[in-house]
């Protein structure tokens, strides 16, 4: 038997050395560890640390100071163009002083933004019996103020451009100005003819003393519209422009010169009637130019659309208006007004839409509602249908192809909804019933009420199926569907064609 062979003594000794040099390096780390999150954050004590005391003093110090020197430079950069606006705003109010309408002795209200620039120059130059609001604090910012309370009331663009209710703004503005005392509104809005009007409408209860244009704030501003008002005595014409429409009279619209001028810029009518229309419609849609991309909206009350013949949600309102008509951000009401059955199942669920379950024509009375033999389930499939209005008819023989409904006066129903102030666009496809509705709008005023309108006039068209042979659908010509087009032109409707 083989007796095992004693190691070499060398080879035991560097064994040794091994495991006594890898242990040494486990304190070494152990020791480290623990002076890296105890005490590494200080060298006060005799333990390791990785940077010397003054070294790190210095780079506290340094960092300290570029914080310091940060924190200064930020509030200088902040402080310029706070000190800039306070001198802008107080060259405003001088010369307003100059010009008789703001005196220091005058009791003033400023409505402009959070930082309030506007009040700071309006005490520095000596107007101390001052106040200031801003609309984005609160939701009713003029509730404190009793009536007739100020002498002077200034709107900075943060004031009035910045409303969500400006009819309730020139309201509260009214009451709490005094009779004989100024309001002076700046403006970045009404730079165009329609929103001038507009502003002007919402304070037809002042009288206008004075329209300019000043310089903005600085080289890269824009111009500012400074226009001033006067509250006179015993003047409150709030709701008489509002008052013509009522009843049942004769009222015809009264064109301004930028309504003119709106609808000259706007999209020719094709004066030829077109072989192929669906392809002229697909070719004209592109040539629209809507009126929000033309004029500013911001001053009107509220905002209306109105489906006449609207059919299923997604043909007028979910893929046309809600998808593409520029509304520049403004909370539209949308009412829809479909009497064909077929389609009511879909507005149920549909969050701000209003559904209108009637025909809409000329006077509220009992109507034939015609519905296409297609407008049936087809292999399980409901296959939409159209349908056009016709006067009561008594015979039996109908009974099977038109349903019996209820038509309501649509223009005397405008003019109960919509108010002169606010913004309403109107689309109509009602089979041919536009004959009858639009000449009734004109009559009774209520066309005055609509600022656009997007409408297809049914006429015997080229039939799509059949080369050179004519609908006979419907009796209408293309020259009397120009006609109507025309007229609505003229009674200052932006009207487009629509197929």
């Amino acid at each position: 038997m083989e007796m095992p062979r004693p190691k070499p003594s060398n080879l035991l000794l560097s064994n040794i050395l091994v495991r006594l040099f890898s242990f040494g390096v486990l304190v070494l780390l152990a020791r480290l560890a623990y002076v890296i999150t105890v005490k590494g954050r200080s060298c006060e004590s005799l333990d390791f640390c990785f940077f010397p005391q003054s070294i790190k003093s210095n780079i506290a110090t340094s960092t300290t100071i570029t914080s310091a020197a940060a924190v200064v430079a930020a509030a200088n950069i902040s402080a310029v163009p706070s000190a800039r606006l306070k001198t802008y705003y107080s060259s405003i109010f001088l010369d307003l002083i100059a010009q008789g309408f703001l005196s220091l002795n005058s009791k003033s209200l400023c409505i402009g933004g959070i930082t309030g620039e506007e009040i700071i120059a309006l005490k520095e130059i000596g107007v101390f019996n001052s106040a200031r609001i801003s609309l984005k604090k609160s939701s009713r910012p003029f509730i404190r103020f009793k009536n007739q309370t100020f002498g002077f009331v200034f709107t900075s663009t943060a004031g009035l451009d910045e409303a969500a209710k400006p009819v309730e703004f020139a309201l509260e503005v009214y009451r709490i100005l005094k009779r004989g005392g100024f309001f002076v509104v700046h403006t970045e809005s009404a730079n165009d003819g329609y929103s001038f009007a507009s502003l002007l409408q919402l304070f037809d209860s002042f009288t206008m003393i004075k329209s300019s244009e000043v310089d903005g704030f600085d080289s890269s501003s824009p111009l500012i519209h400074e226009i001033i008002f006067k509250k006179e005595n015993g003047v409150f014409r709030f709701n008489e422009n509002e008052q013509f429409l009522n009843g049942d009279s004769v009222s015809k619209c009264s064109v301004p010169s930028y309504k003119r001028k709106l609808i000259k810029n706007a999209e020719p009518l094709i004066r030829e009637e077109p072989l192929k229309p669906w392809i002229t419609f697909k070719r004209n849609i592109k040539n629209v130019k809507y009126l929000p991309s033309m004029v500013d909206i911001s001053f009107r009350n509220q905002y209306r659309y109105v489906a006449v013949g609207a059919k299923s949600y997604g043909l007028s309102i979910g893929s046309w208006f809600k998808r593409r008509y520029p509304k520049q951000d403004k909370p539209f009401e949308i009412y829809a007004i479909e009497a064909n059955s077929t389609f009511h199942d879909e507005y149920r669920f549909k969050k701000g839409v209003t559904l209108l379950p009637y025909a809409a024509w000329i006077r509220n009375e009992t109507l034939f509602f015609e519905i296409k033999r297609e407008a049936s389930l087809t292999n399980g499939k409901r296959v939409r249908g159209t349908g056009r209005n016709q006067a009561v008819q008594s015979s039996s023989n109908f009974v099977n192809v038109f349903n019996k409904i209820q038509g309501f006066d649509f223009a005397a129903w405008l003019k109960s909804v919509v108010k002169e102030r606010d913004y309403v666009v109107v689309k109509m496809d009602v089979e041919g019933t536009e004959f009858h509705l639009v000449p009734r709008l004109i009559e009774t005023g209520a066309i005055c009420l609509i600022d656009e309108m997007f409408l297809e006039c049914h006429y015997n068209r080229w039939q799509r199926c059949c080369p050179e042979k004519r609908s006979p659908k419907y009796s209408n010509t293309y020259a009397q569907c120009l006609e109507l087009y025309s007229s609505l032109r003229e009674n200052g409707v932006l009207v487009h064609q629509w197929w």
